[in-house]
């Protein structure tokens, strides 16, 4: 069983961190290096993780634990549905779509992603998981919750990642009312410099949010002024994925 729960443990900070070192990996888990390449090796041969292919390797999640995760919890379908109406709102927007879901009740983790045709772009890896209170995606789920998940939420510390993250409670609940109101959320590089996303939640047919449809871009390209457009296409979007996911 301890080695199990090694394993798992392992496999949440590659989750979390990746690319992520075996020595980093190490540190954070708090298990020896030898044992870290133990278990990082069993990971790989049964296909859930893999190198970057870089000189000094670095691990990272394979697809395969994506589909996983999506079978778990019902994200493969929201993911099969939603990227119809990414598709749509990326060629309308020309910038990057992303699909993110709740990874537990505190972070987000991309699943889905449609690139921008820019030269110059953001990046975000499938897999990649961030805090929900700093991103859009994240706090427009965050917004629509219920007011003792969302405490739960706001109860734990939240790292400073950003000049811009918004770590005070206060705070964190006048954003939430806001986003509640207009029905989207901004960030302005709250959890990357120099990344800016305007995100809609996407409601399940229980009428609670099951994820998020985000426009990302680089600040260089970030225009308050088109905000209001921005935000209209992707609660579109949303829209659009909730009815599929209501048939």
């Amino acid at each position: 069983m301890q080695g199990i729960q090694r394993a798992l443990r392992i496999l949440e900070v590659v989750a979390t961190h990746q690319p992520i070192g075996v020595g980093e990996i190490s540190r954070i888990s708090d298990v020896p290096k030898s044992s870290v390449q133990r278990v990082l090796r069993a990971l790989a041969d049964a296909g859930w993780i893999r190198t970057d292919g870089e000189e000094h390797t670095r691990w990272m999640l394979t697809s395969r634990m994506l589909h996983l995760a999506g079978t778990a919890s019902g994200e493969r379908g929201i993911r099969e549905v939603a990227l119809g109406p990414m598709r749509e709102l990326g060629e309308r927007t020309g910038e990057t779509v992303t699909l993110q879901v709740p990874d537990g009740p505190f972070r987000m983790v991309l699943i889905e992603r449609i690139d921008c045709r820019h030269p110059v772009r953001t990046v975000n890896r499938l897999g990649a998981t961030s805090p929900i209170t700093a991103t859009s995606t994240g706090l427009a789920v965050l917004a629509l919750m219920t007011d003792e998940k969302a405490e739960r939420v706001l109860a734990q510390p939240v790292r400073q990642l950003t000049a811009n993250t918004i770590t005070e409670p206060r705070l964190i609940r006048a954003e939430l009312r806001e986003v509640r109101s207009r029905g989207f959320a901004v960030n302005r590089g709250q959890n990357r410099d120099g990344v800016c996303a305007v995100g809609a939640a996407v409601m399940g047919p229980t009428s609670a949010p099951v994820g998020g449809i985000g426009l990302s871009l680089p600040e260089s390209r970030f225009d308050a002024r088109r905000v209001p457009w921005w935000s209209q296409q992707v609660r579109i979007a949303a829209a659009n994925v909730a009815a599929a996911l209501a048939e």
